[in-house]
């Protein structure tokens, strides 16, 4: 695991409980599985996300833990709890490797500055808008209680920003900076089918959080009853300098 992942995580304001159990959860895994790094590079780290795989399914059928991780307790939590480590240390060296590329073969012209830093700073609201949510949770729906263990959930088509259940359902919550397009409905539907799949006889809604909505994500979202769409708001304070 490489040095500056910490750094990593810590800028992406994961709470510090968080940091820590997803680097002992990358630690336990090379353990069994050797060097993610290398994995990456060869190209074999999707076979170890896959072998951490457990549906309910499997779990109703008692089948024996598919992993090389010794596990004490539930194998489904346990092994997604894993999953979705590795899905996030995956994504680290994604960016680290498609940063390095740009370094390399890029030059002042080849990428706009501007449009480069609108993507950086609607990153970066993103990600304070997830950590916010993150402590206040029950000011978007007072039922919701997260139960992803502080980070975003791992399934087929992504991370999940947050992951929440009601009384009746998991709820998957989806942040957009800006204005959220057809696209992000897409999005979180495909998070919404992931989840269902996975969590066989549960049901499952959604809350898309954005500033605002264009007309095509509003008309989608009218036919999916399952789907709710949440407008956020900033409020700025002002103080005398002393």
């Amino acid at each position: 695991m490489r040095s500056n992942y910490a750094a990593w995580l810590e800028d992406r304001k994961y709470a510090a409980g968080t940091q820590t159990a997803q680097l002992h959860r990358v630690r336990r895994v090379e353990e069994a599985y050797g060097d993610l790094d290398d994995h990456f590079r060869n190209g074999t780290l999707k076979d170890v996300v896959a072998s951490l795989e457990y549906s309910t399914s499997d779990e109703r059928s008692n089948k024996p833990n598919p992993s090389k991780l010794k596990i004490d307790g539930n194998i489904r939590n346990n092994l997604q709890s894993y999953k979705n480590a590795v899905v996030r240390y995956t994504k680290f060296l994604t960016e680290a490797s498609d940063e390095a590329a740009t370094h390399e073969t890029a030059d002042a012209d080849e990428i706009p500055q501007a449009l480069d830093d609108m993507k950086v700073q609607r990153f970066s609201l993103e990600r304070d808008m997830q950590a916010t949510l993150r402590k206040s949770i029950k000011s978007l729906d007072p039922k919701l209680r997260i139960v992803d263990d502080g980070a975003e959930r791992a399934v087929s088509s992504g991370l999940i920003d947050i992951t929440c259940e009601d009384e009746t359902s998991l709820v998957v919550v989806e942040l957009k900076a800006g204005t959220a397009d057809s696209r992000a409905i897409g999005q979180i539907l495909g998070y919404m089918g992931d989840i269902q799949a996975e969590e066989e006889g549960r049901q499952v809604r959604g809350i898309l959080v954005a500033h605002d909505f264009d007309k095509r994500a509003r008309a989608a979202a009218k036919v999916v009853p399952t789907l709710t769409l949440k407008k956020y708001s900033i409020e700025f304070k002002f103080t005398d300098e002393a």
